[in-house]
């Protein structure tokens, strides 16, 4: 069996060749001629999988290590009787502690206080529901926003988008869609910003289509905005460079990677890919996650600005800033190498761990502290 798969799934030849032959290649490499020999195929968010692609191809099974599958044109699988897996929920926890810090930068950045803040969650699924949990533990008040979640539930606890343009806060964790009654492309336009509470803040992980470049800057431009995080971008790799410029944090598409997410996505797509050929799998997520860099972190004086602290903790796990720092960078190189530069972070991207792998000494388990260390994933002893 010959298995082409993106270079940037982590131990992708480890795992896989327990199966097959397996040839890596760049995610935006993969052509008709690289796969058309092939039985299986493994990809990432940047790799365009449909008929134009496969069609001359010997390919069974595509399998994309991603939550999101708007690179898929699954329809065309089905008509081909080709195979289809993705990894739902593999890498949401990464999301959600992105989200964690990206809040508590703009919250040190600003001089605001997240607790009795209320934050609009656009999007409720995998990701957002994670968020929610996490935001709560903070103190925040969500407001949660997903209209086909709403009509498939009926619970009136998802709220019209009206009711989140009041809140301090909008963090989008929708999949991209193009028509429909639930169209997200463009979502976040200019009567979407203009509606927003004076001073607001946006964060978007989604996908980079579902706001609006022009209408996000001129939100900004305008004062609209109290400040915006983006790790998603329309026309990437070809970001807009005055946009990196206007908002408080940018990042390369890398919200999900933590390390235990890829891996996690890895094994999801390997076991669906085995169970597809009638295989044996035999590798688990443990067979490929090293110990954790920061297995504790001791609390030595408990300061009165808990979420002083709480960022203090949250940083030396993951450095937002630094993921900041190095997409600025862009900026310093010529136009036309801009997109191959930002390809190159999200390939050489450092290894980051998720909180759950840190164990936080120090605060009281049961006290206010400790609650919302291991509400937004830490352990606490």
């Amino acid at each position: 069996m010959k298995i082409v798969a993106d270079e940037n799934i982590p131990f992708v030849k480890d795992c896989f060749s327990s199966i097959g032959e397996v040839l890596t290649v760049g995610g935006r490499a993969i052509t008709p001629a690289v796969v058309r020999d092939a039985d299986v195929l493994l990809v990432r968010s940047i790799t365009l999988v449909d008929e134009a692609l496969l069609a001359k191809s010997a390919v069974q099974f595509v399998a994309t290590a991603t939550i999101g599958m708007e690179h898929v044109d699954q329809e065309y699988l089905a008509s081909a009787g080709v195979g289809f897996a993705s990894a739902p929920g593999s890498n949401s926890n990464s999301v959600a502690e992105y989200v964690v810090a990206a809040l508590l930068a703009l919250g040190r950045k600003h001089r605001v206080d997240l607790a009795g803040r209320r934050i609009g969650v656009v999007g409720v699924g995998n990701v957002g529901s994670k968020v929610v949990k996490k935001a709560q533990a903070l103190g925040m008040t969500c407001v949660l926003n997903d209209p086909p979640l709403a009509r498939q539930t009926g619970d009136a606890k998802y709220r019209p988008l009206e009711e989140v343009y009041g809140c301090d806060f909008v963090t989008m964790h929708t999949p991209l869609t193009r028509d429909g009654a639930d169209r997200t492309y463009h979502l976040a336009d200019e009567v979407f910003f203009g509606s927003l509470k004076d001073g607001c803040f946006f964060i978007n992980t989604s996908r980079g289509a579902v706001a609006d470049t022009a209408a996000l800057k001129r939100a900004i431009a305008g004062g609209r905005l109290g400040g915006a995080v983006l790790d998603v971008w329309e026309n990437e790799p070809n970001i807009d460079g005055e946009l990196i410029r206007k908002v408080d944090l940018s990042t390369p598409h890398i919200a999900g990677y933590s390390f235990d997410g890829k891996v996690l996505g890895l094994i999801m797509i390997y076991r669906a890919v085995c169970e597809h050929f009638g295989l044996e799998a035999r590798h688990d997520v443990g067979d490929f996650l090293p110990a954790p860099p920061v297995p504790v972190i001791h609390i030595e004086r408990l300061a009165a600005d808990e979420q002083a602290v709480i960022h203090d903790v949250v940083q030396q796990v993951y450095v937002i800033n630094r993921d900041d720092f190095n997409t600025r960078e862009i900026l310093l190189v010529p136009q036309e190498e801009r997109g191959r530069f930002f390809d190159d972070l999200r390939k050489n991207y450092p290894v980051r761990r998720e909180f759950q792998n840190t164990t936080v000494l120090g605060a009281d388990a049961g006290g206010a502290l400790g609650r919302k260390l291991a509400g937004i994933g830490f352990k606490v002893g």
